[in-house]
């Protein structure tokens, strides 16, 4: 399945809108979408993983090394994560403690 990608800006803050499947093999297009927005004037943005059906260990992967680029710039990289299965795999992994992880787009643009 490919991977979808939308950027919009809400206020000062870009949104990553994220769809599809990120595996192996579409991660590489996910890592270059935020290595773009690490590189523009914006210390944060959000990704909102709404219409992801599936992440995969590589995706994981790309999302924690583009945190950690954001927050070395003294930002940050909020997730939004509406799909059961995506938030079980942040659970399991830990990393519903490491990234802030909303349930909504309001309430990411809202923190």
């Amino acid at each position: 399945m490919e991977l979808r990608f939308e950027v919009v800006v809400h206020g000062d803050l870009p949104v990553l809108a994220v769809g599809g499947e990120i595996d192996v093999y579409s991660a590489p297009e996910l890592r270059q979408k935020l290595l773009d927005l690490s590189h523009g004037d914006h210390t944060t943005a959000v990704v909102d993983l709404s219409d992801v059906s599936f992440v995969d260990s590589t995706g994981l992967g790309v999302l924690v090394s583009g945190l950690k680029r954001f927050r070395e710039a003294g930002g940050d990289l909020p997730l939004v994560v509406t799909q059961p299965q995506i938030l079980k795999v942040l659970e399991i992994t830990g990393l519903s403690t490491v990234f802030a992880v909303h349930p909504t787009l309001a309430a990411a643009l809202a923190s």
